[in-house]
């Protein structure tokens, strides 16, 4: 018998119907010996729906707490409703919000981190024998008691944050797709999917546009060691593991008979950056720590940064960096807040930048992937603005306009492209 934690997307219970093929899925499970807790998102696109209907009811900008008491109903929902079709099907389960099943977060409204998990309620179910179902995204701050949600995505890291309070066997993560790709399904057809990945991989590709995985999901389940599996709720096949390097290693060799990882594991990509350039920062020690303090402050993160002397002005430098489109006027306000601190000339954005990014253990290793992926992205006629690296991660920043075009060359050109072609069970991408 194993602890098995099932976490269902909202791709997966989008009607009536999706939710009774899990309430099927979730009673197989528990029948065939395991015990079962279940982590579920809001029905389809009830959270941007939700969020429009703020929008209709005030002309201003909606307080963070009402949001989160908001945008915390459509898991209710959907956890109350799959509760009833899995008791429907003779087997015993209560739905809990993220505050009665005990996940405890800090006082950011919109994105908070969880600051501890108390599952004996989740626990004393399951020992009874029943499923336990959990609304995904949400947690309650001890201080406060008021709820707060973990950010778009967080149903994936509450049902990690659990397996781990649990000590679950696996944590099982369901979406529209049979598990992670070599590229989005969605704009390169030929992906494969890959039988598993390290920690680390998923990491990159996560940070980095792949939209498979919550990041945060992904960091907890290997700090504390929990096992995914990410699969497709639309089938039986076996998904993608995210494991150790050591597991990850056994499982390739198994599976397909060899003893070393593929060079490449995939490409991600992502067309929700924007590109700052500070021009005329005075080059001298502490200008850029100013320039990036000031960004942090205002809580934006940063992806890609490029710094160059221009040869007209060596006494100062231009700095660049990508960060997430809607985080722009933040950064933008930030950093011209401190310009007479800094003495910087100017602030430019550019938000037709799309960031590609070929992950892989086996870089560490094989020379020659920098310049196979320069001239796969040549050939197809795409020029590079900036480049950022890693020890596993090239990343390199494009035109928007080019980014799918150049994700299928550098595909093609790893011999990453596979006959058949993925299937995308559901879901409409909002």
């Amino acid at each position: 018998m194993a602890l098995v934690v099932q976490k269902f997307g909202g791709s997966s219970v989008a009607d009536p119907e999706s939710i009774r093929r899990v309430a099927k899925r979730i009673v197989d499970t528990r029948r065939a010996g395991n015990d079962v807790a279940v982590v579920v998102s809001a029905m389809g696109d009830t959270t941007d729906e939700l969020i429009d209907l703020a929008a209709a009811v005030t002309d201003r900008e909606p307080s963070a707490r009402e949001m989160d008491v908001l945008l915390t109903a459509g898991e209710r929902i959907s956890m109350a409703l799959l509760a009833m079709a899995v008791s429907d099907l003779g087997v015993t389960a209560h739905a809990y919000t993220g505050q009665q099943a005990g996940l405890l977060t800090d006082s950011v409204y919109g994105n908070a981190s969880i600051v501890g998990v108390v599952p004996e309620r989740i626990a004393r179910v399951i020992a009874h024998g029943d499923v336990a179902i959990i609304a995904g995204f949400q947690g309650v701050n001890r201080a406060t008691n008021d709820v707060t949600t973990l950010g778009r995505g967080g149903s994936d890291t509450t049902a990690v944050a659990f397996a781990a309070a649990l000590h679950a066997d696996v944590c099982e993560i369901y979406s529209d797709v049979d598990g992670v790709f070599t590229a989005d399904p969605r704009i390169v057809p030929k992906a494969h999917k890959l039988s598993a990945l390290t920690y680390e991989e998923t990491l990159e590709m996560a940070a980095h546009g792949a939209k498979i995985l919550h990041l945060r999901a992904v960091e907890y389940a290997r700090r504390y060691g929990v096992p995914l599996h990410v699969r497709s709720s639309f089938s039986t096949k076996e998904g993608t593991w995210i494991v150790d390097e050591t597991t990850r290693k056994q499982m390739e060799a198994k599976l397909e008979g060899r003893n070393e990882a593929p060079i490449i594991s995939g490409v991600s990509h992502d067309n929700s950056q924007a590109k700052i350039t500070v021009v005329g920062v005075p080059d001298v020690a502490g200008s850029a720590a100013k320039l990036f303090a000031a960004v942090a402050g205002a809580g934006v993160n940063i992806d890609v940064i490029v710094q160059n002397v221009p040869v007209d002005n060596p006494g100062a430098a231009n700095i660049s960096f990508t960060t997430k489109i809607a985080d722009v006027p933040t950064a933008v306000a930030a950093l011209e807040a401190e310009q007479e601190e800094i003495g910087f000339a100017k602030v430019l954005r550019n938000d037709g930048v799309g960031i590609l990014s070929l992950v892989g253990a086996g870089m560490r290793t094989n020379p020659g992937v920098s310049a196979k992926l320069f001239e796969a992205l040549s050939d197809a006629g795409v020029s590079i603005d900036l480049i950022s690296t890693s020890e596993i991660r090239i990343s390199v920043a494009v035109k928007s306009a080019q980014l799918d075009d150049a994700v299928r060359a550098v595909h093609t050109a790893f011999g990453l492209d596979t006959d058949g072609e993925a299937i995308v069970y559901g879901g409409t991408g909002r």
